[in-house]
């Protein structure tokens, strides 16, 4: 494993960790309205000094795999891929899936191939009597990391907590994450021992009923990685109960100025063995912020324990 570094934006030194080849890394990165063209309910398209950070967190990352949430039109993922292979990170592979929302999408770049993709488009439920889509859908894909070695790899960006005339929003996102599970739940049912990995921004806490609805319980209950900092804590909470009192919220609430763990890493019980806990972070460099209120997430994982 080696280290290498940077001078971000001609002030600040950000290392990366080139990692042997048996290992590899998977992000994602709510990217706060990266669009090309302003839509019906999102008039303002990504400025060039956003896009910028944008780039540099994902260089940053240096992923093999990164989700993208709030991802704008197929045209806009195209600019952005273009954009970081002229920044010397390519990815050949890409997904793009639109759900009942028309205006922000989820979308995955891969340097791996993709053996199948499933995207999930219009998925539904059934909430007080009326019948509602998945907002922005679930993006699968198959992806082979090497020959003998592949994962499944399903995107989320559930409902967010903005109150909607239609129904209760709490409610909404909670259905979202039950027609999730039930997509995992099929993939246990085909092979209890899948390597799946569920990702994205799931817009509410760990303690929210959503959140628990796909995480899950007992024999196939997900792994949440839980990315933190890397700012040099590694206390135990003092109550065995809690988790660790690492820094790990991922999203900055402007209204309320409040910070929030809202995005998540979750793995089957086959993905978490091959999981590589201590290098699995948030990122963190100047002025995150103005590329996006939310913060990008990496697990890093082994291929060579199979």
């Amino acid at each position: 494993m080696k280290r290498f570094c940077f001078t971000f934006l001609g002030f600040a030194l950000v290392c990366l960790t080139s990692f042997a080849a048996g290992t590899f890394r998977v992000a994602t990165y709510n990217m706060e309205n990266y669009l090309d063209q302003p839509t019906e309910t999102r008039p303002h398209v990504k400025s060039a000094e956003a896009k910028a950070i944008i780039r540099d967190s994902i260089r940053a990352l240096n992923p093999d795999v990164i989700a993208l949430e709030e991802m704008g039109t197929t045209n806009a993922l195209l600019e952005l891929r273009a954009s970081l292979k002229a920044d010397g990170l390519d990815f050949p592979f890409w997904e793009h899936v639109s759900g009942a929302d028309t205006n922000i999408h989820v979308a995955v770049l891969s340097k791996f191939p993709f053996v199948t993709r499933h995207p999930h488009t219009n998925d539904n439920f059934l909430l007080d009597g009326r019948r509602f889509r998945v907002s922005r859908g679930f993006a699968e894909v198959e992806i082979q990391v090497r020959t003998n070695f592949s994962f499944t790899l399903i995107a989320a960006h559930l409902k967010s907590r903005r109150p909607v005339p239609q129904a209760d929003e709490a409610e909404l996102r909670l259905q979202e994450a039950k027609v999730l599970r039930g997509i995992i739940d099929e993939h246990f049912k085909a092979n209890p021992d899948v390597k799946l990995i569920v990702l994205g921004d799931f817009n509410d806490v760990k303690s929210s009923d959503s959140t628990k609805a796909i995480i899950g319980r007992g024999k196939f209950k997900l792994t949440d990685t839980r990315p933190a900092e890397r700012n040099g804590y590694n206390a135990p909470n003092p109550n065995p109960r809690h988790d660790s009192r690492t820094v790990t919220w991922t999203y900055h609430y402007g209204l309320d100025d409040t910070y929030a763990r809202i995005d998540y890493i979750l793995l089957s019980p086959a993905m978490a063995r091959d999981w590589v806990t201590n290098e699995t972070y948030a990122l963190t460099i100047p002025n995150w912020g103005i590329g996006s209120d939310h913060r990008p997430i990496v697990a890093t994982f082994e291929t060579e324990k199979n």
